[in-house]
């Protein structure tokens, strides 16, 4: 790539096309923010998708990021050519520590399919099932993580934003009940502290991202959102 057409890229407008729950648009969103460059978001309903969003998402999904008129689509190639082409560097500069970051980061798109199971579970012996599928995949990633307070210590990476939409799942579950996901798992706790705190991930989602998760969990016919019809009637009988 010549420097003229590198020069030209960075200085293309950028949009995100996003759903407003996605946790792949997440992690775009995080690694736009953590490299300060304006961009816009778009976000589509993909219940019913324009034929616009049709043409630049190939398989259908979100997150696509516009580099003018051309489409980048998958959130690990969107963070990917980011890191690439925007200061400052989120990837580690030694190869062999970047490969193990790309691998947890695909470990991070197996624990949000996990999630996925868990939502879906359809009765009580499955949602438990799934429940524990989960707390194994957090006890092999407490044994992977040092001091912190991030992925690799003081330095935040794209680790962490993949990481970050990730625990955000489970502050509306906990509002659903005690699954005791990380009792286990100190470290793991610290580190989605931290997430939680850190602005990038703050901004990623609409302030009311968390009631229309509860209400997208509420539809699923599933052993969760059973619970949480029940919880609502205990607490409509309590105040009665």
């Amino acid at each position: 790539m010549s420097a003229v057409s590198s020069a030209n890229q960075r200085s293309a407008a950028l949009t995100l096309v996003s759903h407003v729950l996605c946790p792949y648009v997440q992690r775009a969103a995080i690694v736009l923010d953590e490299k300060r460059v304006p961009f816009a978001r778009r976000d589509v309903d993909l219940a019913r998708k324009p034929d616009w969003f049709k043409a630049v998402s190939p398989l259908g999904k979100t997150p696509v990021l516009l580099v003018g008129d051309t489409p980048i689509f998958e959130s690990a190639v969107i963070c990917e050519y980011l890191d690439d082409t925007l200061a400052p560097r989120l990837h580690p500069h030694d190869p062999l520590q970047r490969a193990r970051h790309r691998a947890w980061m695909e470990f991070g798109s197996a624990v949000l399919n996990g999630i996925a199971a868990f939502y879906n579970a359809p009765d009580e012996a499955a949602l438990q099932s799934r429940r524990n599928e989960l707390v194994q995949r957090f006890d092999t990633l407490e044994a992977t993580l040092g001091a912190g307070p991030y992925f690799s210590g003081e330095r935040f990476s794209i680790v962490d934003a993949v990481f970050a939409p990730v625990f955000r799942y489970f502050d509306s579950f906990e509002r659903i009940a005690d699954f005791g996901f990380f009792e286990a798992t100190p470290r793991l706790r610290e580190w989605r502290a931290a997430l939680a705190a850190r602005e990038s991930v703050r901004r990623a989602v609409a302030a009311d991202y968390h009631e229309r998760l509860l209400v997208f969990l509420e539809s699923r016919d599933s052993a969760l959102s059973c619970r949480m019809r029940q919880n609502a009637l205990h607490a409509a009988a309590v105040q009665d």
